[in-house]
């Protein structure tokens, strides 16, 4: 427990962190020797998804303002990829590259709000054709068709149980629909929470089904805006007595503070959801065959390097957490991989980890055998992009970019050069830019060499953003925005 916490914050924080265990009790336990007969084809998955969450912020990462006892005592029984990365760090590419492993620029959803077209077999349908039931619960972000819309079956990529909304915010008031039906629904109070009662409930319910289920729940938070957690968790945070990280300047730090204040928030409220669920695979007896994934589709600025939000190409904004739970084949212990991996290989290494085949035309890699230990971990870097920037980015200096994020350096270039350059072991907030446009050291050259190879791997020709939005004939604003 961080020491800058009142003692009344610490004995609510103890009191709300408890109450995740216990309050799945309520709903009944399944019949364990039912689950124990239950003859699978291959494991459960329960995927969590939240929207903006660095991976900086955890406790087990380090971070001494965030309280997240669950996910800190998950990372003790989990396989930690410590350098995972968002290669597109915005919520539509990231989560087009979920479903497809493939690059933004071969899917095309490099831009928010489009209505993602596949071309080839997503995750949801390889997994139904291997055999699992699936389910998809909370934010989407991919059909396109306004944020507010109901979506019809064959836009839902395989996906068979269905509560979701295209994209909200408003945590408090957050709408859905339900698998066929066009009715508006409205979840019960702070979204995640009664996402999160909804998930548990289908996990009870498939328990002892004769097939496996993979399970996706996708969360708004922490996403902005910031102060709209529950009251009991907005009030474990003093603003005044936030830690910020060095990376950010004097200017930004009082609204920096208040920010975080809000953020850490919504995380420690997610972090509870998270307890239910361990808890509920838990009492339901599936923990050992249930692989059980924590990530987020990127982070954010939050006031580092004077930014704001993601699209960025700084640790902020492109690290997100990723921890895998297996104990079947991992174990209970924690290990940490510190070898790169990026969005496009999270599909294939989830099929991997369940023994199905991969589809044809994934870009990603099937890093399972890493992660279980049969495979030496030698991937050398993550490629980064930002192939067109809009929103926020657009505004001020945002810009097209191209980079590698290896175990310890990033190396970024926009179409005028060579642009960011940081030993992340030796400069951990990436303060001093080692970029010589006259004079390139022996690092920048093997750098834009990696860049060259892996742009070269994904056919990817570095072009403007107006070239790849005039080729897929989307139509943007002044902000380079998709409208919605």
């Amino acid at each position: 427990m961080n020491k800058n916490r009142s003692d009344l914050s610490r004995r609510e924080f103890i009191k709300l962190a408890g109450a995740a265990a216990g309050a799945v009790s309520v709903h009944g336990l399944v019949n364990a020797a039912q689950t124990r007969a239950r003859k699978t084809a291959g494991p459960n998955v329960v995927f969590v998804l939240t929207d903006q969450w660095r991976s900086q912020a955890t406790g087990y990462a380090g971070d001494p303002n965030a309280l997240t006892p669950h996910l800190d005592k998950l990372a003790a029984q989990s396989v930690n990829m410590s350098n995972a990365v968002s290669g597109c760090p915005v919520c539509c590419p990231y989560r087009a590259s979920l479903l497809t492993g493939q690059y933004p620029l071969k899917h095309g959803v490099f831009l928010n709000d489009l209505c993602l077209q596949p071309k080839g077999v997503t995750l949801a349908e390889a997994y139904a054709k291997g055999g699992y039931d699936t389910a998809y619960i909370g934010k989407w972000h991919l059909d396109g068709h306004g944020r507010a819309s109901y979506i019809p079956k064959e836009r839902r990529h395989g996906f068979d149980y269905w509560k979701t909304l295209e994209c909200t915010h408003n945590y408090n008031k957050s709408a859905y629909y339900q698998g066929d039906s066009k009715t508006k629904l409205l979840w019960k109070g702070y979204d995640a929470r009664a996402q999160t009662d909804d998930a548990c409930g289908y996990i009870r319910k498939h328990a002892t089904a004769a097939k496996p289920f993979m399970l996706v729940l996708s969360f708004g938070p922490p996403h902005n805006p910031y102060q709209t957690a529950p009251k009991q968790y907005r009030k474990l945070y003093d603003s005044k007595k936030i830690k910020l990280r060095d990376n950010v300047p004097e200017a930004a730090r009082a609204r920096t503070r208040k920010e975080l204040a809000g953020y850490y928030a919504h995380i420690s409220a997610l972090d509870a959801c998270v307890g239910d669920l361990l808890a509920t695979i838990e009492q339901a007896d599936i923990a050992k065959d249930t692989i059980f994934v924590f990530t987020s589709d990127h982070g954010d600025m939050l006031g580092s390097q004077n930014q704001t939000r993601k699209q960025r190409p700084w640790d902020e904004s492109i690290m997100v957490p990723f921890l895998v739970r297996y104990p079947a084949k991992l174990g209970s212990k924690a290990k940490t991989i510190d070898m790169p991996i990026n969005t496009p290989d999270i599909m294939p290494t989830m099929l991997g980890l369940c023994s199905l085949k991969v589809p044809q035309g994934v870009q990603g890699v099937d890093y399972s055998g890493v992660i279980t230990g049969r495979d030496k971990p030698l991937n050398d870097a993550a490629l980064i992009t930002c192939p067109s920037p809009f929103g926020e980015w657009v505004r001020g200096q945002g810009r097209e970019y191209r980079g590698v994020r290896t175990r310890r350096y990033t190396y970024v270039r926009d179409l005028k050069g060579p642009w960011l350059l940081y030993d992340n072991q030796e400069d951990p907030y990436q303060l001093k830019n080692l970029v010589s446009k006259d004079a390139p050291s022996d690092l920048q050259k093997q750098m834009e060499t990696l860049l060259a190879d892996k742009l070269k791997a994904t056919d990817d020709n570095f072009q403007p953003g107006t070239k790849y939005i005039a080729k897929w004939g989307y139509k943007v604003n002044a902000r380079g925005t998709v409208p919605y």
